[in-house]
């Protein structure tokens, strides 16, 4: 017979807080003042089966109420935020809702981001103590263009809450809306324009390079996790621009006495979707901080694609070995060899005689043409960001340019160069 508690391991955050929002609308309507959050979490706690949890639930919300959406984020000032009332979380109240993840829930008040870690079991990497203490610490620091932790506390369910300035945009969002720009034009895709290119990754080299210099690896780099206060930033206009989603990161310090994740052992189940790196792909779990310098370089080369990953992934539930992420790579760079990438040799699985050989799209046609197309013309403006695509994106992690080498190269204070060879 399976064990009681079975059900709960099945039950995610994202769903028990699309319940909690569906009992915070029921509850308003029908002008009571319980907590949204109180209900969930008794029948969370008392319920024997999901069967059980899920009439507790049900009992609360009338049956014709539709399940709230995440407001759709536009180019608004503050006062176009949502006018209906939202949920008291703590000292904050008019709390709506933006999204889920694994562990937490995102909900903005006015000016305010509240981060709401939901989920109490260790799910590792994700550990909302040390982001919180990593952050804590970065703030502190004055670290450059790192969101910074404006304060932390616990609701009365003994929540924890991360607390950080409001930011309405991502570079997520500004590639879906460049995509749709093209899509409606009927214009061939371009990339982003290379003044933008320079504000973005200048920001994000920036906070890598301080972190990568603490001993921090982010682990989770990816469009939506540089956050911006403009929806397109310019020289002239940069706005304000924050790495964030610090949830899985690792510290080279912190994390093995608080997470039990020694640096020649981190956990492998770290990154997003196509901007993984290999080495974690593979077993390698001693890997560097370039780990987040192939998922930069993933990133900007969407951003020079106009908008198209370069690497395909499904979802973890449909492809959990992620197999098909790996034929991506190989098909886009070459099956590896052990001459091409010689530190695979000591992975837990070498990628090597596994699989079938592949010549890569980039030895065929070279990265100008897999990142530009017919849309990058003759001139010389994209060199030096086609350059440092091929300096981030190789195997041989000990090859990749680092955030702080970024930082010096041309294209990122508007010249061009070429990135893409290292000794």
């Amino acid at each position: 017979m399976a064990d009681a508690g079975d059900w709960r391991r099945s039950l995610t955050a994202s769903e028990r807080y699309n319940n909690i929002q569906k009992l915070s609308q029921a509850v308003k309507a029908a002008g009571l003042t319980q907590n949204a959050f109180a209900i969930e979490d008794e029948a969370y706690k008392t319920s024997t089966s999901r069967e059980q949890y899920d009439a507790a639930i049900n009992l609360s919300i009338p049956s014709s109420e539709p399940t709230p959406k995440p407001p759709t984020t536009t180019d608004q000032d503050d006062e176009d935020s949502p006018s209906s009332p939202g949920t008291t979380i703590g000292p904050y109240q008019n709390c709506h809702y933006i999204a889920s993840g694994v562990t937490a829930a995102v909900y903005r008040s006015n000016q305010h981001a509240l981060k709401v870690i939901v989920e109490t079991r260790n799910i590792a990497p994700h550990n909302p103590n040390l982001e919180a203490k990593l952050l804590t610490n970065l703030r502190a620091a004055s670290a450059p263009n790192i969101i910074p932790l404006l304060s932390t506390f616990h609701d009365h369910d003994q929540h924890l809450v991360l607390v950080f300035p409001y930011m309405p945009f991502t570079l997520d969002h500004l590639l879906s809306t460049h995509r749709a720009h093209n899509s409606s034009s009927g214009t061939i895709t371009t990339p982003l324009p290379s003044s933008t290119l320079q504000v973005l990754f200048t920001a994000l080299f920036r906070a890598l390079s301080h972190l990568h210099s603490q001993g921090i690896i982010h682990r989770d780099i990816k469009p939506s996790a540089l956050l911006l206060s403009t929806p397109s930033p310019t020289p002239t206009h940069p706005g304000e621009i924050y790495l964030s989603d610090f949830g899985t990161a690792h510290h080279l310090i912190h994390s093995p006495p608080m997470s039990n994740e020694p640096c020649d052992a981190k956990i492998l189940d770290v990154g997003t979707g196509p901007y993984r790196a290999p080495e974690a792909l593979f077993g390698n779990r001693a890997y560097t901080a370039a780990l987040d310098m192939w998922s930069a370089g993933c990133v900007l080369a969407e951003c020079l694609r106009g908008g198209e990953p370069l690497f395909e992934s499904r979802p973890a539930h449909e492809d959990g070995n992620q197999l098909g992420l790996v034929l991506s790579i190989f098909k886009m760079l070459g099956t590896p060899t052990e001459e091409t990438w010689p530190e695979a040799k000591g992975f837990r699985t070498p990628p090597f005689e596994m699989y079938r050989v592949f010549e890569g799209r980039v030895e065929r046609e070279g990265w100008r043409e897999v990142l530009l197309g017919s849309s990058g013309g003759d001139g010389g403006e994209w060199e030096g960001w086609v350059g440092l695509v091929e300096g981030l994106v190789r195997y041989e992690s000990a090859r990749r340019v680092t955030a702080a080498e970024a930082l010096d190269l041309p294209c990122l204070k508007g010249a061009d160069t070429d990135a893409g060879e290292r000794t």
